[in-house]
């Protein structure tokens, strides 16, 4: 295989796992900022919570715990925690082939 191709999987799998970790980031930041009652009306966290709820959407309310904070800490968390994993999955088979 020549270098050239192997240095190009090498970035696309590291664009990859830094895609992932973005979206893991905003996650985490959504539930820090949710739970230290972040000012909603600040458009830094409007921003964030409207990041992390397209990220989540596919898992937002997939828990039905009784407090808010933990629906919020499951739902956000799940999210977060596949896009890390599946993410860097992903990136390690782009950087074998």
């Amino acid at each position: 295989m020549s270098t050239r191709y192997r240095n190009g999987a090498n970035q696309a799998g590291r664009v990859v796992a830094i895609v992932a970790d973005v979206a893991a980031l905003i996650l985490g930041l959504w539930i820090l900022m949710y739970l230290l009652e972040a000012n909603r009306a600040n458009d830094l966290v409007r921003f964030v919570h409207d990041a992390a709820s397209w990220l989540a959407g596919w898992s937002h309310d997939l828990f039905t715990f009784d407090e808010a904070w933990a629906r919020v800490v499951a739902g956000y968390g799940l999210a977060a925690v596949v896009y890390l994993f599946a993410g860097h999955a992903i990136a390690r088979r782009i950087h074998r082939h």
